[in-house]
């Protein structure tokens, strides 16, 4: 089973225009249940594989509304813990590419005071962290002391920090926590963007094979419209372009990356990253590319299911 831990939230994306003489020509917004670990559950279990989301969710609405998803999508919510703060909102903001950008509201919510639960389950074959859960207190250093744990028994562990400047206070303070989790990171999955913030500018290819020399097994670097990269401790270096397909936005397409990549190693019993080949890697790549393009062909994170894989050409 794949465990994945972090937040549980509503983007709220814009819709229809509203009237421009009354509103300023503002945007009505639409409720749409995410955040990115949530949204990295959701592919893996929508692409057949068992995926388990560790978070504390809330009980109001939305946060009824964010279990009853995970439920219908074949989620497994016994690891979920409950509370009546409220759920987290994100307002999303597009760009004339389709690009996300986000305003988050997370004073007193729910998903942050997620508790450790201790040991994972003997079935857990990974464990994948990220976003607002590796930044948001006290939480954060609860699913630090989960990865570090999980990392020392052998489960193979994923990384997205997936980046949200506007909640990371002090910059160095966390570039230097990321890099005390690297030795704990199997597979980190990174985008351009993340991946140039973290090194305040250097070329990504570089910092992945830095970040490889620290510890992690395989970085693995979501492009945009260039594609998906892998750079390995092994030295190898795969690429597969990206698929072109109509983009209506960009919410949860990095997010289907890391379910569709969990997804293909837990169908083929992979542990160990290092017995996979350029060969491997660009089949798991090719892979996750499709579903992404999937995602980005509708509205909000919605990740194919393993029939729309199959389907598609």
């Amino acid at each position: 089973m794949i465990v994945v831990g972090g937040e549980a939230l509503v983007d709220l994306v814009p819709g229809e225009p509203l009237d421009s003489n009354v509103d300023g020509g503002l945007r009505a917004l639409l409720p749409r249940l995410g955040g990115g670990p949530y949204n990295v559950a959701l592919a893996a279990a929508r692409l057949g594989v068992p995926a388990s989301l560790l978070s504390r969710v809330s009980t109001d609405r939305f946060g009824v509304a964010l279990v009853d998803r995970l439920v219908d999508s074949g989620v497994d919510t016994s690891l979920l813990q409950r509370g009546d703060e409220p759920t987290t909102l994100a307002v999303v903001a597009l760009d004339q590419t389709g690009a996300a950008r986000y305003t988050f509201y997370v004073e007193g919510t729910a998903d942050r005071l997620v508790t450790d639960p201790g040991t994972l389950p003997d079935d857990a074959s990974a464990l994948s962290l990220g976003t607002l859960g590796l930044v948001l207190e006290p939480g954060a250093s609860a699913y630090e002391a989960m990865l570090r744990r999980e990392a020392a028994r052998g489960t193979l562990t994923a990384l997205d920090p997936n980046i949200r400047e506007a909640l990371i206070a002090d910059p160095a303070a966390y570039r230097a926590r990321f890099a005390s989790w690297l030795p704990d990171v199997r597979l980190l999955k990174i985008s351009d963007d993340d991946a140039a913030w973290l090194t305040e500018g250097a070329d990504p290819v570089a910092a992945a094979k830095t970040w490889v020399e620290s510890g992690v097994d395989a970085v693995v670097l979501t492009r945009g419209a260039e594609g998906l990269s892998v750079i390995t401790a092994a030295g190898e270096l795969a690429h597969v372009p990206s698929r072109r397909v109509p983009v209506v936005d960009t919410i949860g397409a990095g997010d289907t990356v890391q379910g569709a990549l969990l997804a293909w190693l837990h169908a083929r019993e992979v542990r160990d990253l290092v017995t996979l080949d350029a060969d491997a890697w660009r089949e798991a790549l090719g892979y996750a590319a499709k579903a992404a393009s999937i995602t980005v062909s509708r509205s909000g994170a919605e990740p194919p299911t393993a029939r729309e894989m199959a389907s598609t050409v």
